[in-house]
């Protein structure tokens, strides 16, 4: 276990400057926020500007050119997924809702990444279901409905290719995922996914105290 020295609490004004520290500041991606923003406490669910920025990189480092999305929101994961791709890429986006996507689909043409990326409509699982096992990915984030999490876990795995990524996000459920009086489905299912991978010996995997809690796992 790692000692108190080993990790460091984020006030406002720290967490302010790790951000301005970061590339993390592009316009297009200020201007989505800003919008999902107005809708109100839904927007909780964009991830924050930091873990966009990671996630880039980690699609960009492993030279990505197939991904996939369970649960795009307005559009801003996906955005930052598809600038990491090739101009040849392709980033597959799976979600159930046709209001919120559509916001991202006009961002996605500002920053013309829209001719990358597939938006699929309907629930996730059949969508993904319904892809060849042949079908490869790179790269994989995984937001929407935490009780389906180890479905999307299982599907994507078997398509993934080797050293292939994948991203869990919300890991720590704000805390809930160890206080074991709270047990509601969503709770549930996160734990039994968090200690499952933590034994799945089909892929390396570190979780890391960004935003919710992010879960990166490769695949051997």
């Amino acid at each position: 276990m790692a000692g108190p020295s080993k990790f460091i609490a984020l006030t406002p004004k720290l967490y302010d400057y790790l951000v301005a520290h970061g590339h993390n500041g592009d316009p297009i991606r200020a201007e989505l926020a800003a919008e999902t923003a107005q809708l109100g406490s839904i927007s909780t669910m964009q991830i924050a500007a930091e873990q966009g920025t990671l996630m880039a990189i980690l699609a960009g480092a492993i030279g990505a050119r197939c991904a996939v999305e369970v649960g795009t929101f307005t559009g801003y994961s996906a955005l930052c997924i598809a600038r990491a791709l090739p101009a040849d890429g392709r980033l597959l986006c799976c979600d159930v809702n046709e209001q919120w996507t559509g916001i991202g689909r006009r961002y996605w043409e500002r920053a013309g990444v829209a001719n990358k990326i597939t938006l699929k409509l309907g629930p996730a699982a059949d969508t993904l279901k319904a892809l060849p096992v042949s079908h490869t990915f790179d790269f994989a984030f995984i937001d929407a409905d935490k009780s389906s999490y180890g479905i999307y876990y299982e599907e994507i795995l078997k398509r993934l290719r080797p050293g292939g990524l994948i991203l869990f996000d919300n890991v720590l459920w704000n805390g809930a995922v160890i206080e074991e009086a709270i047990k509601d489905a969503d709770t549930l299912a996160l734990r039994a996914l968090n200690d499952f991978i933590a034994n799945d010996t089909r892929v390396e995997a570190v979780m890391i105290g960004i935003a919710d809690g992010l879960t990166i796992v490769r695949k051997k």
